[in-house]
């Protein structure tokens, strides 16, 4: 019992601690998003509060951080620019229209996440290839280093300069401060949180140094915003009143909310998968589709822009010790104080010391061992992880993703239909037999087709499918093509050991597969086209 009680005490500790710091690194980074999206710094920020709340409740992977992302963020721009032009056009014109379209979007995005969860398609995430992950997580961590490259510029007369001199000098010294305590605190003690450490102690260095650096405050002030300090989110009323309830609407808000809808699950489950290696623990992904879908109802309606799951600050979190559902319900709450109560603490913190906590999350995200193994997998899984990692940081996760199992599905079709062979053997009573080995499908049906000597065939001919499984519609026509063939050429032919299904579609075709297809054998147990459901 008393191991118990201190084990749960630890996870708790340890659950509040880690989403301190997850709390503390969501900020610039909400901002940054909403500065990125066009919008005001709150509408990040209470995204990043009211989604994070409602994911780590009621999500499928405990841990995992959701908040408002930049893959999000890019999409969200050309919407709000065309909204706020469509609502000038108005009969009567009505100033940051974008902003209101953006919130019904995003409500018709959630929509269709809780679709997806409900109908579970969830499972597809399984379909991703390990290539295709490793190249997620790589590109993921080169855009993450990229976009805090960023912190080291400085605005001049409205123009971003890479810092010079002593500025740059002490931002690479916090930098390289931050990091420091992050990889040694942790081989002093693992009782204290390194990275909530490491921010007080950069942030006590900045101050009583009165060192002459960026802070949140300023961050947020140089984006144009007012400052971090707000009030409750309030309910959008004026949604339901401004925006038209007609066709045009629909037209313009369901593509972008199709695409933000795939964006989203497609980084939530890649997330959620990634965590689920890290913690070795299996996450629920129709629960987190649904989970997600859900939040993003819940902020649209209270002028949140929207969100996913945000790779970054979940290894923040899980690495910190934040494993329980706990963690991600402390950062939501967190980053609701500072809203409402801590902005003026929270905008002394200096950007350089998130800057370093974000750097070991790039260090603990990309995946070096793919380094190391590159020259001894395939040279197309290879090909594959390379080609996700650029398609990541030159366009966004959702290409990269698609490209990345079509890929892998063409390169698997190809390697199969190369598979597919034909043993030849002669009986004793003149019959010649063709045993079939490999997967008959639509890939391999030439080179089925190609293994049959028609014209020199005996007069009696056999085709046993017993080392081979027939996986679609293709391959029964190239079947039926075969037989009709050997009907041409005077030539009898018998099949053998083919599966219920394939039974089933060739005798509807034609009744006289009744008499070619042997019946009196022992069928493998396997079944072609068969119900999806039953493998669940």
């Amino acid at each position: 019992m008393v191991d118990l009680i201190k084990r749960s005490t630890s996870s708790v500790k340890n659950d509040v601690t880690s989403g301190l710091t997850v709390a503390l690194a969501l900020v610039p980074e909400a901002v940054a998003f909403s500065f990125v999206a066009g919008v005001d710094p709150l509408v990040g920020l209470y995204a990043a509060f009211m989604v994070g709340l409602v994911t780590s409740i009621f999500g499928g992977r405990p841990g995992m951080i959701s908040g408002a992302t930049g893959a999000l963020a890019v999409v969200m721009v050309s919407l709000v620019r065309e909204g706020n032009a469509m609502g000038l056009a108005m009969a009567h014109p009505v100033a940051n229209m974008g902003l209101n379209y953006l919130f019904a979007t995003v409500i018709l995005m959630g929509l269709i996440q809780v679709a997806a969860g409900a109908f579970k398609l969830g499972k597809f995430i399984r379909l991703i290839p390990h290539p295709v992950m490793l190249g997620f997580v790589n590109g993921l961590a080169i855009v993450i280093f990229l976009s805090q490259l960023n912190m080291f510029k400085t605005a001049d007369a409205g123009v971003a300069h890479w810092m010079r001199g002593q500025d740059l000098i002490t931002m690479a010294a916090l930098v390289m401060a931050t990091m420091a305590i992050m990889v040694l605190l942790p081989k002093i003690t693992r009782k204290i949180p390194a990275a909530l450490t490491a921010i007080l102690v950069i942030t006590a260095i900045t101050i009583s140094l009165d060192l002459d650096v960026a802070t949140v405050g300023s961050f947020i002030r140089d984006g144009g915003g007012e400052g971090l300090k707000g009030g409750l989110p309030v309910f959008q009323t004026q949604l339901f009143s401004l925006i038209p309830r007609n066709m045009e609407t629909l037209r313009f808000i369901l593509p972008y909310a199709i695409i933000l809808a795939g964006i989203g699950l497609i980084e939530s489950l890649l997330t959620l998968n990634l965590l689920d290696e890290i913690t070795e623990s299996r996450g629920n992904s129709n629960r987190e589709c649904v989970a997600q879908g859900a939040a993003n109802i819940v902020t649209a309606l209270f002028g949140g822009m929207g969100g996913c799951a945000m790779i970054g600050q979940s290894i923040i979190n899980v690495n910190a010790g934040g494993r329980g559902r706990l963690s991600g319900i402390t950062a939501a709450l967190a980053l609701l104080c500072f809203i409402l109560f801590g902005s003026a603490y929270i905008e002394q913190v200096p950007i350089a010391a998130l800057t370093g906590i974000m750097f070991m999350v790039v260090i603990g995200t990309f995946a070096w061992s793919s380094l190391r193994i590159m020259h001894k997998i395939p040279k197309s899984d290879a090909l594959v992880l390379i080609s996700v990692s650029v398609l990541t940081v030159m366009f966004d996760l959702a290409v990269a993703v698609f490209v990345g199992i079509i890929m892998s599905a063409l390169v698997f079709s190809w390697e199969s239909a190369l598979r597919i062979r034909a043993r030849k053997r002669i009986k004793e009573d003149g019959t010649k037999v063709y045993e079939i080995w490999g997967p008959l499908f639509f890939g391999s049906t030439k080179m089925f087709v190609s293994k049959f000597d028609i014209k020199n065939d005996p007069d009696q001919v056999e085709i046993d499918f017993i080392e081979s499984r027939v996986s679609d519609y293709s391959g029964i026509e190239a079947i039926s093509g075969i037989v009709e063939k050997y009907d041409k050429a005077g030539k009898q032919v018998r099949l053998k050991h083919l599966s219920t299904d394939c039974k089933k579609l060739l005798n509807k075709a034609d009744a006289k597969y009744r008499s070619i297809i042997l019946e009196k054998i022992e069928d493998p147990r396997y079944h072609v086209v068969a119900d999806p459901n039953a493998f669940n």
